[in-house]
């Protein structure tokens, strides 16, 4: 340690928000260079190493075979399958000196695919996966919790390339083993989940989530194993109810009640049911938003949903994206007179073709359903008005929130909720990209066929990050010993010669037997400081020599237990193997 590349600090940074950000900086791992961007340093390039040859070694077992693209890349491949646009503020652009536009690479789905156009022109060429581990960029709004969500960060981001779906099928497969025996090694605690496909496109789409108290993702579980990204819950839509003998819907006076709680009350208070107290579950609220898309145009959507219930912003936005969520606000009600902020209903918004404010409904809003909702003028709503009777929409969202206790999709019992980080993403792409940039192959009957995709991808650098949010405690880091930087620390904590040359034969000793070892010679420093930073710097064994090695014994702990032996030098290497 007198001569490794590092300085531990007492203090975590002001902006540390989670238990991995604060402990990798004060440990020396990584330092931060600006907002979203951070220096590795020789500790922490020492755990990433580990981890992408963890990955490295699983995709070769697969067969696929590792290239490198620049991280520059050209504007045309990207605009000739619309991410130029798509991407939106998130991509970084640049030009150079000619005038060219440039981008940094966020993903590689088209570089990949113009390398097997340029390479591969039949069915025997195929099947065939490439991947790489790269340094992606990404413009992240609010970058935060250091190295979980930053602007740069390391990503292996693989792609099958198949003449048929069910080749495709395969890829997928061999893919999702390979990821659980990546993340099996990495010791995460993970649930794979359906997922949304989002900007990627293509159809089967799963996640492996890293289950974290301060992970990003709220995703679901059910008793019968259904388990999906929040963002991918679809809802179970009760049936139609007949629309005969249903009561004709009527016009009150509610005044003083444009929330949902204001309007519960005074429905209780002023027409009370004969069966039931009313509850926000018999309101129907319609939320407006203002959609910004790509090309920078912007489109009012209406969505109805029941009112006990909210719109939930990150199933929305994957449901409209790639464009933008905004808020409609006080200027948007000026250029829709029409429209009475707090008693919005049905009535003022008909569909897209008659107003030009598209309406989406919740699916649970099924023909034959009864709701109380705005009649569009101030102090009033209408009573019993009937879904698919009195008034209709231009279609369904899935934008309503999912809350613990509603039915699973698979009807196994009710869902839980729990809360998840991304590591990894699989994507069945199909043919969206090939279509895009032409990658066609001469097939078995000697006619031209499309080749199908798949693209699958593991957060490399984050990696190392949810492994220390769940291997941590109060005095630092506890790594895993596949991915520790040394296998053991010693620590010499005697100032005699004696000591110290005994410290140094340990040293020698282990290293010759094959076992890698950060060696704590600092010469000036207390035991106590050289203690606490063997617990923050977190390596699985920690080795004492001491006061005690004049009688041939040095004390080893184990990291992640805390359990002490006294251990005679000469068994020193046997024990730790036996460990």
């Amino acid at each position: 340690m007198t001569q490794l590349f590092v300085r531990t600090l007492r203090d975590a940074p002001a902006d540390a928000e989670v238990p991995s950000h604060r402990l990798l900086v004060r440990a020396g791992y990584v330092r931060r260079a600006a907002p979203g961007i951070y220096s590795w340093l020789p500790l922490g390039l020492a755990v990433l190493g580990k981890v992408e040859k963890i990955v490295r070694e699983e995709m070769n077992a697969i067969g696929a075979q590792e290239v490198r693209f620049p991280a520059l890349l050209p504007r045309e491949p990207y605009e000739a399958t619309n991410r130029w646009t798509e991407y939106g503020p998130n991509l970084f652009r640049l030009q150079d000196r000619r005038g060219n536009d440039l981008l940094l690479g966020p993903t590689h789905e088209e570089m990949f695919a113009l390398l097997v156009k340029d390479l591969f022109s039949s069915y025997k060429d195929l099947p065939t996966t490439l991947y790489q581990i790269q340094t992606k960029y990404r413009d992240e709004a609010r970058p935060r919790a250091g190295i979980l969500r930053g602007r740069e960060f390391v990503m292996k981001d693989s792609y099958s390339f198949d003449v048929t779906d069910e080749g495709l099928e395969v890829s997928y497969r061999n893919h999702r083993d390979a990821y659980i025996r990546i993340f099996d090694r990495l010791g995460l605690e993970y649930v794979i989940v359906h997922a949304d496909s989002g900007a990627m496109g293509g159809s089967a789409s799963e996640e492996f989530l890293a289950v974290t108290p301060i992970g990003e993702d709220t995703f679901v579980r059910s008793p019968g194993g259904y388990a999906a990204n929040v963002e991918a819950v679809t809802t179970v839509v009760p049936p139609a109810q007949p629309l005969d003998g249903l009561p004709e819907s009527h016009v009150e006076d509610t005044p003083g009640t444009p929330t949902i709680e204001t309007l519960v009350a005074h429905l209780n208070e002023t027409f009370p049911r004969d069966d039931r107290p009313w509850s926000a579950a018999d309101t129907l609220k319609n939320v407006l938003v203002l959609l910004r898309h790509p090309d920078g145009t912007t489109e009012p959507l209406a969505i109805g949903v029941p009112g006990d219930r909210e719109v939930d912003a990150k199933r929305l936005e994957t449901q409209v994206s790639p464009a933008e969520v905004e808020p409609f606000d006080d200027a948007q009600f000026a250029r829709h007179p029409g429209l009475v902020k707090g008693y919005i209903g049905p009535g003022a918004l008909g569909t897209a073709s008659s107003t030009g404010i598209r309406y989406l409904l919740d699916p649970r809003v099924v023909p034959g359903t009864r709701w109380v909702t705005g009649a569009n003028a101030p102090g009033r709503h209408v009573i019993d008005l009937v879904a698919g009777r009195d008034f209709t929409a231009d279609g369904t969202i899935e934008a309503a929130e999912v809350r613990a206790g509603d039915p699973a999709p698979d009807g196994s019992g009710p869902l839980e909720l729990a809360r998840g980080m991304e590591m990894g993403h699989i994507f069945q792409l199909g043919r969206k990209y090939a279509d895009a940039l032409g990658l066609q192959v001469q097939g078995e009957d000697g006619k031209l066929a499309t080749v199908t995709m798949g693209s699958y991808g593991v957060g490399v650098s984050r990696a190392v990050a949810a492994v220390v949010e769940s291997s941590h405690d109060d005095l630092g880091i506890i790594w895993p010993k596949e991915l520790a930087p040394y296998e053991v620390h010693v620590v010499l904590a005697g100032k005699d010669e004696a000591t110290a040359a005994g410290a140094e034969q340990v040293v020698a000793d282990l290293e010759s037997a094959g076992i890698e070892v950060l060696f704590d010679d600092r010469p000036k420093v207390s035991p106590g400081v050289k203690f606490k930073d063997a617990e923050l710097l977190g390596m699985p064994t920690i080795v004492v020599v001491g006061r005690g090695y004049v009688d041939g014994v040095v004390e080893v702990k184990d990291r992640a237990t805390g359990e002490r032996s006294d251990v005679a030098v000469g068994e020193l290497v046997e024990h730790l193997r036996a460990g």
